[in-house]
């Protein structure tokens, strides 16, 4: 028999119910005075049940926690205290803990420096572009805050307001806040090339993004041109056994690559017959502080500005050091937008790269002597087990859950939820959460029932994982904190695992909270 803990009286009910037998026959659970949510609750237990039992899970495992909010008592724990993982639904925690620590009107600063002297025009030393960890620079996504164009603009314009047409020395990349290798050792190898496995740098740019550009073959098989990539990248180079597949197949290609690697792999296959006989796909800079320099030094030479020197990049683990000429003077400052912008993209489109600056920034806020991912992981625990919650079981490895050997409990994901619940910080941390039905990854979930526009949630999904955390309000009113988790599903079930889930929102949608 499964183990299956609910709420106390529920609990105390199915040990009356085992005493009375002892005596005589037992009477029905429904001629028992219990909680009007018990047949509820008791529904819900046998629904997930049934779906652990079905083929698309039998060899896998259904973990659900759902705790009220208020006072964080649990009211259902089924397979709660298993560590399985969280995938993208660890972002709910990182991203709590970012605005419990560092406030929600948090921002990042970039800076643009130079040291040495400027006589008749001459900078007589080097330009700094210093990176403090902001995710969102040279973003599209934030329309009020420049994109990459934009970005290099500004820096050049204050460059040339400060009187520099000549620059005797060199553009640096100066990512050196973070001194270690800052990708997460546990992230999957075939990841890393890709837009989603984007490594981290204290100077991150363009959300450390580039797009390469196919040609398809006239035919399916025939073998795929690369045309170009946006932006310019000519230092990089490429290993291309991209072929053609039928038309409408979509984006089936990987890159791989390693941080600080100039030579990538393209493998995998693009459709025929797109517009303009095009097909792009998304990479990731593997160093995004050089990039930052050459994009620069790029845009001063279009200006009019002369270069003495080819660009570097400091920080990230890289040797690289640079004999610097005196103190820096600063001649622009470029602001990030608010935290909660931050935080809401990071939850409706769960970018991991925003996850893994979020997690960084927070711990060394909480610990300055905090040198990597591991850890940063260990302040965001600690930070947690010191307000209470129970984070046995709580063996993430990341900000994001890309990691495939980061685990958590449900039971961990709904306490900290539960106690985050009671933050100063949480009105601005709820609406950060996609709402099911309507928005974010989860705004085809669930459409047309109860559960749609009464549930926030995360989702989370890598190889073989579903998992939605977040909270519900109960039809009395009650706040909830809830997680569920499947792991190892069949392959092939996709849609059989979606309906399941649909069912079990609409269920917590129906309980009570008192």
């Amino acid at each position: 028999m499964r183990f299956i803990t609910c709420f106390p009286v529920y609990t105390s009910i199915f040990f009356l119910v085992c005493l009375l037998s002892s005596y005589g026959p037992a009477p029905a659970l429904s001629q028992i005075q219990q909680p009007a949510d018990s047949l509820t609750i008791q529904h819900l237990i046998r629904q997930i049940e049934t779906f652990q039992a079905s083929s698309a899970v039998q060899f896998g495992t259904v973990a659900l926690s759902v705790r009220r909010v208020r006072d964080g008592e649990e009211f259902i724990g089924y397979n709660a205290r298993l560590s399985l993982p969280s995938a993208s639904t660890l972002k709910l925690i990182t991203t709590a803990t970012a605005l419990a620590v560092l406030g929600p009107n948090y921002t990042y600063t970039t800076a643009l420096e130079y040291d040495g002297i400027i006589k008749d025009s001459v900078l007589t030393g080097n330009l700094y572009i210093r990176g403090t960890g902001d995710p969102s620079l040279g973003s599209w996504r934030f329309p009020t805050y420049y994109d990459l164009p934009a970005l290099l603009k500004s820096w050049s314009e204050a460059i040339q307001a400060a009187g520099i047409r000549r620059i005797q020395g060199i553009v640096v990349g100066d990512a050196s806040l973070y001194d270690d290798l800052t990708t997460p050792s546990t992230w999957p190898f075939g990841d890393l090339g890709n837009y989603y496995g984007a490594s981290l740098s204290a100077l991150t740019i363009n959300e450390n993004l580039f797009r390469v550009f196919f040609r398809p073959g006239k035919s399916v098989s025939a073998p795929a041109s690369v045309l170009r990539t946006d932006p310019s990248l000519p230092y990089l180079s490429f290993r291309n056994t991209v072929t053609t597949d039928a038309a409408n197949t979509g984006d089936q290609v990987n890159i791989y690559g390693a941080p600080f690697m100039n030579q990538q792999w393209l493998t995998g296959k693009v459709p025929l017959g797109e517009p303009a006989n095009e097909f792009s796909v998304k990479g990731s800079l593997p160093d995004p502080a050089f990039f930052a320099a050459y994009a620069l030094q790029n845009q001063l030479i279009q200006d009019n500005i002369t270069i003495s020197s080819p660009p570097i990049s400091l920080g990230g683990g890289l040797p690289t050091t640079i004999a610097s000429v005196g103190k820096r003077t600063t001649l622009n400052q470029h602001k990030s937008p608010l935290l909660t912008e931050l935080v809401q993209q990071t939850n409706f489109q769960s970018i991991n790269l925003y996850a893994e600056a979020l997690l960084r920034t927070t711990a060394l806020t909480l610990n300055k002597t905090v040198r990597s991912t591991d850890a940063s992981v260990e302040a965001l625990t600690t930070f947690w087990k010191n307000k209470g919650v129970a984070i046995d079981g709580f063996r993430i490895r990341d900000g994001s859950g890309l990691s495939t050997v980061g685990a958590l409990t449900a039971d961990n994901m709904t306490g900290i939820l539960s106690v985050m619940g009671r933050e100063k910080t949480f009105p601005q941390f709820y609406e950060t959460i996609p709402v099911v039905g309507q928005s974010g990854t989860v705004r085809s979930l669930a459409r047309g029932t109860a559960a749609a526009g009464n549930i926030r949630a995360k989702s989370g999904s890598i190889e073989g994982v579903r998992a939605y955390a977040g909270y519900f309000t109960a039809i009395d009113g009650e706040r909830m904190s809830f997680c569920v988790l499947v792991n190892k599903f069949t392959p092939g079930q996709n849609r059989a695992v979606t309906n399941e889930l649909e069912k079990i929102f609409v269920g917590l949608v129906g309980l009570a909270g008192k």
